[in-house]
């Protein structure tokens, strides 16, 4: 019996040294092309990944889009084409610890440096006098607050909004409820590093799942692509230290709150009403309290946490509608 158990041991632990160094995924050709499509910038020794695009002919509008956790610039792909086609530039970038940017660890990842990186990439581009319009969704969203805090006090920022366009970001500490793994990544201590190497496709796909509504769920292949996009650079190993941003939003939420309600730029709020992690009516109501001078755009029921993959010609038109009333 004793043999036995030296046998099973002997043939576990190399097994799971294996698990755990797994390579990550081959890039799809979908998401091969994205990459090639797009650049690097370095932010203090770190590679950041962007997409610059130039669009309508006669426009001088420029959209900056900002994504959400855990994913990365590729969120915007359903949604791109049609933006090119109102909009001069169209510009994304990966923050930080997403998609193709650089994935250092240990780091301290924080929103307050995902902005200093925005308006490093503006000034990179030289549109450093130029209004910016900005698209922005989850996390993206409290990058955007930052963003809009800043411009709100006259700092020193280079970044001038024109608009300011949320979608379904927890932007209220009250009305946000975050996913059990995020829960459970961020506030883990010690036990986070071993957590995010357990980490695989099947527990991903599970729970990003979950946030997307029953009709409108992304294909395999749309699943392996988000997988992909946080193994390169293993992504996978600093989502723990990317999720203390749901403590900062509570710590600073009267910080980024009130940039929303104490700013003149045209501000609008597209949401997905399904969606888990800001639930409907809680959050709606919330805003509508709160963001007096905000429009919003509830889109069909069925749509929930990625309103731009899963309904991108709802996302599309309220958008630039809001673009267009201005």
């Amino acid at each position: 019996m004793r043999e036995w158990w030296i046998q099973v041991g002997l043939l576990t632990v190399p097994l799971i040294a294996v698990y755990l160094h797994i390579p990550p995924p081959l890039l799809s050709p979908a998401l091969n092309s994205w990459r090639n499509s797009g650049a690097f910038f370095r932010f203090k020794g770190n590679n950041i990944f962007y997409r610059d695009s130039s669009g309508a002919v006669g426009s001088s509008d420029a959209v900056l889009l900002l994504h959400g956790f855990p994913t990365s610039s590729y969120d915007w792909f359903k949604v791109w084409d049609g933006l090119i086609q109102r909009f001069n530039r169209v510009i994304a970038l990966d923050f930080l610890g997403f998609g193709f940017s650089d994935k250092p660890r240990p780091h301290r990842y924080s929103i307050f440096e995902q902005a200093n990186i925005v308006e490093s990439l503006i000034d990179h581009l030289g549109l450093r006098n130029q209004k910016i319009n900005i698209l922005s969704h989850d996390y993206g969203d409290t990058v955007a607050l930052e963003l809009l805090f800043r411009v709100n006090h006259n700092s020193s920022s280079h970044l001038m909004i024109k608009s300011l366009c949320l979608s379904n970001g927890g932007i209220f500490p009250e009305t946000h409820y975050p996913r059990f793994l995020q829960k459970l990544l961020k506030d883990s201590g010690f036990l986070s590093p071993l957590l995010t190497r357990l980490m695989n496709f099947v527990f991903f796909k599970k729970g990003i799942g979950a946030v997307f509504g029953p009709y409108t769920q992304p294909t395999d292949e749309d699943f392996w692509d988000m997988w992909t996009g946080i193994r390169v650079n293993d992504g996978n190993l600093v989502m723990d230290s990317i999720l203390q941003y749901i403590n900062q939003r509570l710590k600073y939420r009267d910080r980024w709150v009130g940039a929303l309600t104490n700013t003149a730029v045209p501000l609008h709020f597209i949401y997905g009403p399904l969606d888990p992690v800001n639930p409907h009516p809680e959050f709606v109501t919330r805003y509508q309290e709160i963001v007096l001078r905000s429009t919003i755009s509830v889109l069909d029921n069925h749509i929930s946490h990625y309103p731009q993959l899963e309904d991108p010609t709802g996302f599309l038109k309220s958008y630039l509608n809001f673009i267009n009333s201005f």
